[in-house]
């Protein structure tokens, strides 16, 4: 899902997914039915594993794990524990658990047939374009459309064939995600085409979106270099299975006039408000160069760490009434579930729509600075406000490019000057490298590599 010169950041609120799941070389060795099967026993297998490390205390209730001598008090402390740890384990369990289904399965090949998705005609929900030209979708004024929608999907991999072959009929590009928990995604195409993309989600049963739904910005397929689309465990990657912490259990949904009127007391009160915390749910590249005054931006990387963040901060929570905002929304619906499932925050509240829909309503109001996006633009704005500055020099400056090193991912804020004095990495050591490579390597694929950059910032900070 990465390419070699892309950063390592999110995508319309959802991660790039690095990692290698456990069994994936095998998986794609596979049919899509066998992977499939496969896919079910390794989170069977997981979660089994997981199960035997429970423990529930008679008194008060108390669930806790135990494994390899530690105890873990949290569902995502344990869960990574379990990946990182247990790999081999769950390896073996997979495969003995995916062998005896097999055998299972030829022995009641009834059984087969049932758990067989079955066809789904996916002509029925494309919508009629015969009497557009080619060059109406092709050529033209653009725009970018960013939306997610929760609801509970049945079959996704059927609705991921929907959506590519909408997608490339319209010549969309762009990214969209969709799991047994919703859709989320984020296209960039013609208005004519992207008009087109939205009347065909507003109008799929399955959805029940309305336009206010989607957000728009100026732009187009070239913002994009393609378009992915994929079935995923979460629409936007928390790293928390969404059986335990689901979206419905998120804060209360503020409207953009409402959250800026909560914005406009608590700058009133200034330093007399002691209880209240306005939270930045996005990662420190994109709080940089855009936020809310007096809000609280964690310094993570990415919104995966956001459950560990909490977890290790709880008492900065404890008794506050919380508003949050990222985005679109999308993060808030489970970083605000997983926040209140810790039973220390007074309220709960967040952005409907996101810095996205605010900065529609109030495109001068109290947000400041760029709006960091998932695509070749990096930043759209709305002010002319400049609230980050160069790496190299100072001066203020928020216009993001990739360190020029080769096969390193991290964004850079270095101002013309600076660039023409040579400073186009992300730190030093990247800098020591760039002018080390020679031409001849430049072909030659490499693993993505971490700088100092990365080593040095702590995976899960706590805030004081």
């Amino acid at each position: 899902m990465e390419s070699d010169n892309k950063p390592c950041y999110e995508f319309n609120d959802f991660e790039l997914d690095t990692s290698t799941s456990t069994g994936l070389k095998q998986e794609k060795q596979l049919s899509a039915t066998q992977r499939r099967y496969y896919s079910f026993c390794r989170r069977k297998s997981f979660a089994a594993f997981v199960a035997a490390k429970r423990q529930d205390s008679q008194e008060g209730g108390l669930t806790t794990w135990h494994c390899c001598g530690q105890t873990f008090m949290e569902h995502s402390a344990i869960h990574k524990h379990v990946a990182r740890t247990h790999d081999c384990e769950i390896k073996q369990l997979t495969q003995a658990t995916y062998e005896r289904l097999l055998r299972k399965l030829e022995e009641e090949p009834e059984m087969q047939l049932d758990q067989e998705a079955k066809p789904v005609d996916i002509s029925a929900w494309l919508p009629d374009i015969s009497h557009i030209s080619e060059e109406e979708l092709k050529q033209g004024p653009g725009k970018v459309l960013l939306y997610y929608c929760y609801c509970q999907v049945e079959n996704p991999h059927v609705i991921c064939a929907w959506q590519k072959a909408l997608c490339e009929k319209l010549h969309l590009t762009g990214k969209v995600r969709v799991a047994t928990e919703g859709i989320n995604g984020t296209v960039g195409g013609t208005m004519v085409a992207t008009d087109i993309y939205t009347y065909a989600m507003c109008s799929h049963p399955l959805f029940k979106m309305d336009k206010e739904d989607f957000k728009s910005s100026d732009g187009g397929a070239e913002c994009f270099t393609d378009l992915r689309v994929g079935v995923y465990n979460e629409i936007v990657p928390m790293g928390v299975d969404p059986d335990l912490i689901s979206y419905r259990l998120a804060g209360v949904h503020l409207e953009p006039e409402d959250f800026h009127k909560e914005v406009e007391d608590l700058l009133a009160k200034g330093d007399l408000c002691k209880d209240t915390i306005l939270l930045d749910c996005r990662n420190f590249y994109e709080s940089k160069i855009g936020q809310f005054p007096r809000c609280l931006a964690p310094n993570i990387r990415k919104f995966s760490y956001f459950p560990d963040y909490v977890d290790q901060n709880l008492e900065l929570f404890r008794d506050k009434k919380v508003l949050m905002y990222c985005t679109g929304g999308i993060r808030c619906e489970r970083g605000s579930a997983y926040l209140r499932s810790k039973d220390v925050c007074k309220e709960v509240y967040q952005l409907k729509g996101g810095i996205h829909k605010y900065l529609e309503c109030f495109p001068e109001g109290f947000y400041r600075g760029k709006l960091f996006v998932f695509d070749e633009r990096y930043a759209i704005s709305s002010n002319n406000d400049v609230i980050s500055d160069c790496r190299y020099c100072g001066r203020p400056w928020d216009h993001y490019v990739l360190c020029s090193t080769q096969f390193c991912c991290q964004l850079v804020l270095s101002c013309p000057s600076c660039r023409e004095d040579g400073h186009t990495a992300c730190c030093p050591t990247c800098q020591t490298k760039g002018q080390a490579q020679s031409g001849a390597f430049s072909t030659i694929r490499q693993h993505k590599e971490e700088c100092e950059c990365t080593d040095g910032r702590p995976r899960i900070p706590q805030d004081v």
